[in-house]
């Protein structure tokens, strides 16, 4: 992955790429969520935002995509959702990461050698992004799922980022209740990363008997992500207790479903953030329950897989660089975001690389002509 390091030849492959790319079949979201039954539950929740609230965006229509030989694809417009030939994820839609939720799209679309066997679950809190994600990818297998704030507003409690504290933030904890019974697993990604490997990659993970697979970071201070009413109460620290915790990112995770429900980890995630809400025993949102309850035991992950912190600190303008080793996904994890850095002209030096998965406004690239 050296070409990672070399700007100049990222951006010529990147080019190419997506003038020669091919195209995604089409699959409609299915009747039981259908943008007029949203709409419709929304306004009875008092959920609706303006429309205006969503005509600033202006999104290029993606360059098509479609499967190599080797995929073995016959009729694709007939595979439906529960088809085990399909590799899911779920991303979350929110207007103020939609820009990053649509790069994180087309970086995977790119990138997959199989694009057509791709589905994707989009989870949402408010309504119109369906059409904006469809006009932006005409083919794409999607399926939209209007996550109720209700569910986790009481369970909420202060963080040191207010973005942190979005409902839909906590999304990730409830799929396996929200996708379909027949998905067995399930790939999370956040809305500030780009691919730039195969996705099927990630999606092989053998997770052997752990129900959740992400790269771990053992050398990591683990203290620091509880606070010291914690560690002084044994009823709370206990709980980590005969394991070896190791810090892992929640932005990208590879979720065996079947084992989740089996075994109610979303109740087990929930007790933990009601605790915290009585007793303050963490400070950053939705990452220490997931640590509470899976930390050693993950199954572990290449680290190429999640390059995270390129988003920096919560010092504003901090830059940060690339881990050593291969890269396969970058993770703007953190305060600063490619797309506020690069339009307020204050880039930092890793931001060029999201930039080609940008569809947002007219192309800032001068792609060559076909």
């Amino acid at each position: 992955m050296l070409w990672i390091m070399r700007l100049s030849g990222f951006f010529s492959a990147a080019m190419v790429m997506i003038v020669l790319s091919p195209s995604l079949q089409s699959f409609p979201p299915a009747e039981a969520i259908r943008s007029s039954h949203l709409d419709g539950y929304l306004r009875l929740h008092g959920q609706i935002k303006s429309v205006n609230s969503l005509n600033r965006f202006s999104f290029r229509k993606a360059s098509a995509f479609r499967n190599a030989e080797e995929c073995g694809s016959a009729d694709t417009s007939k595979i439906t959702v529960c088809d085990p030939s399909l590799v899911h994820i779920a991303i979350t839609l929110d207007v103020e990461y939609l820009r990053g939720s649509i790069a994180a799209v087309h970086s995977v679309l790119q990138h997959s050698t199989c694009p057509e066997n791709i589905f994707f679950h989009f989870l949402l809190s408010e309504t119109n992004l369906e059409t904006l994600v469809r006009s932006t990818f005409p083919q794409l297998k999607f399926k939209v799922y209007y996550f109720d704030p209700a569910i986790v507003r009481n369970l909420i409690s202060t963080s040191v980022r207010q973005a942190l504290e979005q409902p839909l933030n906590y999304a990730r904890n409830y799929l396996a209740d929200i996708l379909e019974p027949c998905i067995r697993r399930v790939i999370y990604l956040d809305s500030d990363l780009v691919l730039v490997d195969d996705v099927a990659k990630l999606w092989a993970t053998d997770l052997g008997s752990r129900t959740v697979g992400a790269p771990e970071y053992c050398h990591a201070n683990f203290s620091k992500y509880f606070t010291a009413n914690f560690w002084s109460e044994k009823r709370f620290s206990s709980a980590l207790a005969g394991r070896k915790p190791c810090y892992f990112n929640t932005g990208v995770m590879v979720m065996d479903l079947v084992k989740w429900r089996r075994f109610g980890y979303t109740k087990r995630i929930e007790r933990w953030m009601e605790i915290q809400k009585n007793s303050r025993i963490y400070e950053l949102g939705s990452l220490p329950p997931f640590l509470l309850v899976f930390a050693g035991h993950v199954a572990p992950i290449e680290h190429r897989w999640n390059q995270h912190g390129l988003g920096g600190d919560n010092v504003k303008g901090s830059c940060r660089d690339l881990h050593p080793g291969p890269v396969s996904l970058l993770h703007w994890s953190g305060s600063g975001k490619p797309w506020l850095r690069l339009d307020s002209n204050r880039p930092c030096p890793l931001d060029a690389l999201w930039a080609p998965y940008d569809l947002y406004g007219p192309s800032p690239w001068p792609f060559p002509s076909q």
